[in-house]
């Protein structure tokens, strides 16, 4: 009902999902290099990051089981499975935080979300017994205390 009764003067365009499918792809780019780096340290060779420079050039080494891919200095690298278990819970963690900010995003902006609603604090503050309370000398002054005036 509510979509029904108002219009979109500006329809979705191709950037929105563009950005989207951006800031989800480099989110994973980093994903995969934040598992890398959590195996590496897991095995013992402290938290190293890939340099911002080689950060897509070597994701092909760590997505084919190098967990010392564009790294120097790494003495013993992590082996392969715990790689792979590092990657992949990372990934399923940014891929949860992704679908969470991405439900709240819609639910906050997206077409289906309801439009001229009060937050629950502005109705209590507008509507609720904290004003009554604090206006009752206005509303009911026979009761609360308020002036009385002369009805002449």
């Amino acid at each position: 009902m509510q979509r029904s009764r108002r219009t979109n003067p500006h329809p979705f365009t191709w950037e929105v999902p563009v950005a989207g499918t951006a800031v989800l792809a480099v989110t994973l780019v980093l994903g995969a290099q934040a598992g890398r780096s959590v195996a590496n340290l897991l095995a013992g060779n402290g938290w190293a990051f890939v340099r911002r420079e080689d950060l897509f050039s070597t994701l092909g080494g760590v997505l084919q089981g190098d967990p010392s891919a564009g790294l120097s200095g790494i003495a013993t690298p992590a082996g392969p499975t715990l790689l792979w278990v590092c990657v992949g819970l990372v990934e399923l963690l940014v891929l949860l935080t992704c679908g969470a900010a991405a439900t709240w995003a819609l639910r906050r902006w997206g077409p289906g979300r309801l439009k001229g609603m009060a937050t629950p604090a502005q109705a209590e503050a507008l509507l609720g017994r904290t004003r009554l309370r604090r206006q009752a000398k206005v509303i009911r002054p026979d009761l609360y205390g308020g002036t009385r005036r002369d009805p002449r």
